[in-house]
Order: C-alpha cells, then structure tokens, then sequence
C-alpha cells in the first residue's frame, strides 16, 4: 500500500497535540524551523501541515508573528446547486435553503463598460482578446458583512443595444444571467465551475474584512448557451473561515 504523505502524517501528530490541549486557544505553536526539527523533515512539509490544519480551521496565521490556535469559529454553509437556483428564482425555496443562516441578503455592484477583455477571460470567453466587454465587480454581503466578492465578464457583442447591458440596471436588473439573457433570445443551457484554493490577496483582505495571505476559495464560473458559447465568465472569493462551500447534484431518474 502507498505511504501517507509526509505532511499528512504530520497534520495527523499535531491535530492530536492541539486537541489535547498541548497548546491552548490564541496560543503560538512552535516556529518552523523547530517543528522541522522535532519531527526530522522539511520546513515546507510543517508549512502543508499547518495549511492543512489552517483550512481545518483549528489553525490561524497571522502574518509576521506566526501560527496559533484558532478560537473556534462556525463556518456558514453556502449550497451551490442547479436547483436551487431554479427554485429561489420561482419563489419557492427548498427546506435546506430556509436552513442555510448567513446566506448573502444585499450587494454592492460597479459596472464598466466597454473594458478590453484580458487574455485569460478572452480565452474563458472564446473571444478576441481585446474585444469589448462589460465588467462588474460584486461585493456580497450577509447581516451587513461582506462574505462573498465576484468579477463577471459579459461580451459586448452579445448584449450591447439592449436593455440588460448592465447588470444591475435596467428591466431585469438583479435577476441573474440565466433570465437576462433568456430576455434577449439567448438560452443557457450550462455552468461549469471550477474551485481552486488559494490566498487572498491584500485588495481581496481589505473588502472582505480578513487578513492578507488568508486561505480563500475561488470559484472559476462559465455559463455556456445551448451553442456552447461562452455568454458570462466570472471569478468568485469566498473566505474560507467563514464559508462552507456545498455542492448539491440531483440524480436524473429514469
């Protein structure tokens, strides 16, 4: 059978240690250096213990000063399922949904237009890069608190001339893309997302109220017409110390 990976074993020791109560909550764990030395391997594997740990959230850096013990927080949980957001749209949401607490209940919104799509969203888009686009910055929030950021990316060439061109203006301002584009005689017909750990950065800390270098999920969005043509792209930030992220799938019955 293969080995566990070093850092895992690792995680394993001092999840242990932690649970013991060895180190008590707000408490600084050892350096690195030390750690690596206690346990004979690499400071980069101690570093994948404690993001492991971190993610966990029985862990918390704090940039500059180290790794301590995370006072328990709960984490909300945020469902992402294809039919819930057929539901909500009728006004009728699933039991599990009335159940979910902190889910976002206002936004803020900016949109430009006519911005050049950079080459990685013209790529997600199947356009030129270049070619014109309106995009708009999201700030989601949950009992006033910020829990979620968004940039979506709609081609021009698809929307310009019509009412919905922006967003959160207009008819169907605030009703999604599925509606705003079913609107105009486009249908989609599928999202992909594709969600990536990863670290906020010091713009993303500063709106969504946590520490720089804090883990985050991003949540890579495209929603495809019934052409398979890319008609939104978008780039979501979910802290993770305050989000659980869920996916939900129906089964097809027969």
């Amino acid at each position: 059978m293969p080995r566990e990976a070093p850092y895992l074993a690792v995680a394993d020791v001092l999840r242990l240690r932690i649970l013991a109560g060895e180190w008590r909550i707000g408490e600084r764990l050892p350096s690195r250096a030390r750690l690596a030395v206690e346990y004979g391997v690499g400071r980069n594997v101690i570093q994948r213990a404690m993001d492991r740990l971190i993610i966990e959230g029985l862990l918390e850096g704090r940039a500059g000063s180290g790794t301590y013990v995370r006072t328990p927080r709960e984490r909300l949980r945020l469902v992402r399922s294809r039919h819930r957001e057929r539901t909500s749209r009728e006004g009728s949401l699933p039991r599990q949904d009335r159940r979910e607490r902190g889910r976002a209940d206002a936004w803020d919104s900016h949109s430009q237009v006519r911005v050049p799509a950079p080459g990685p969203i013209a790529e997600r888009l199947a356009i030129s890069p270049g070619a014109l686009c309106v995009c708009t910055q999201y700030e989601f929030l949950a009992d006033g608190q910020p829990v979620q950021l968004s940039e979506s990316w709609e081609p021009m060439a698809i929307t310009d001339g019509t009412p919905i061109v922006l967003p959160e203006t207009g008819p169907l301002a605030g009703k999604g893309v599925v509606e705003r584009m079913r609107s105009i005689g486009v249908v989609v017909s599928t999202v992909v997302e594709v969600p990536r750990p990863a670290r906020a950065t010091p713009v993303q800390a500063n709106l969504l109220g946590i520490s720089a270098g804090d883990l985050v999920l991003q949540i890579e969005r495209t929603i495809f017409d019934t052409d398979g043509r890319p008609v939104e792209t978008a780039d979501m930030v979910i802290p993770d110390m305050r989000r659980e992220v869920v996916y939900e799938f129906g089964v097809d019955r027969p």
